[in-house]
């Protein structure tokens, strides 16, 4: 298990009854989470007091109710860097905080590499993962469906001082990008996957994570330099456990060495001490990859 815990301006605070307490900054935020099967006594005086809490729709989607003002952004630190926050649809907030543990480990890899290392960050959503390696020196290609989720990730490099860093948008359906850049003969030191369980691309097209995640990691490995350093998929999917995910980046990385590991992610609980299960990660690790 890899535990986020070098958070300062967030915090789980407690879960009960399928939903997260949480502080985002000075915002007190309640949502849905599936993973919170549990009933306890909710006695963080925090609950009492949330800015904001999603309500589910039994028709599907949801809609947040807030008290007082809430600004419809603000902004949080991790270490150096800085992200926006955002009520958005489907309870996100444009944030993943359970992915910091990640981000540090991707960070370390580059710096320690000492050479230019080449990202490719396909579901790159509103880019934390990006920022975080422009930050570490890497150059990146960021990959998203979403338009709109293209532009919070240039307004999270802006904020982090690196809108000059080497970082390429790219608008388009990911499976189709990876075929082009196989055809174009490009390669990259590291991957980034999240794919989502289900979507739509700019142009329609539908991905179903279990139907297609073989066939994305068996083309996207075609994608590693002769110099690779990591490949690293997330998946937040019920079902689809990190060493099934492990067992296609082993499949299709054996030839290169290195290993492959697999676990899931988790964030501290202020008020129990225990562990949230937040989703999975697996990895390929070149051989040396992490020695420095």
């Amino acid at each position: 298990m890899w535990i986020s815990d070098s958070w300062r301006d967030y915090e789980l605070l407690d879960c009960s009854e399928g939903e997260r307490l949480e502080r985002w900054g000075k915002y007190i935020l309640i949502r849905p989470d599936p993973q919170v099967i549990w009933k306890t006594e909710k006695k963080a005086p925090e609950w009492k007091r949330a800015d904001a809490r999603y309500i589910r729709s039994s028709k599907g989607g949801g809609t947040w109710e807030t008290k007082g003002r809430v600004p419809e952004r603000w902004h949080i630190k991790y270490k150096d860097l800085t992200f926006g926050v955002r009520m958005m649809g489907f309870k996100h907030t444009g944030i993943f905080p359970e992915q910091a543990v990640n981000w540090d480990r991707m960070t370390k890899i580059i710096k320690g590499a000492g050479r230019e290392v080449k990202v490719l960050n396909l579901f790159a959503y509103t880019g934390c993962a990006t920022v975080a390696d422009a930050a570490a020196g890497a150059s990146l290609c960021h990959v998203d469906a979403s338009r709109g989720m293209v532009a919070e990730a240039k307004e999270n490099a802006r904020m982090s001082g690196l809108e000059s860093a080497p970082i390429r948008y790219i608008v388009d359906d990911c499976l189709k990008f990876v075929e082009r850049e196989i055809r174009r003969g490009h390669k990259y030191d590291g991957i980034i996957m999240d794919p989502p369980s289900y979507g739509r691309g700019p142009s329609g097209e539908v991905w179903h994570i279990e139907e297609s995640i073989h066939e994305l990691i068996t083309k996207t490995s075609a994608l590693l330099s002769d110099s690779a350093l990591f490949f690293l998929v997330n998946s937040y999917t019920t079902g689809l456990s990190p060493m099934t995910i492990e067992y296609m980046l082993k499949l299709e990385n054996a030839e290169r060495g290195g290993h492959t590991e697999s676990g899931e992610l988790a964030l501290p609980v202020k008020y129990s001490g225990g562990l949230l299960p937040c989703g999975a990660s697996a990895w390929w690790l070149s051989s040396g990859a992490e020695e420095k």
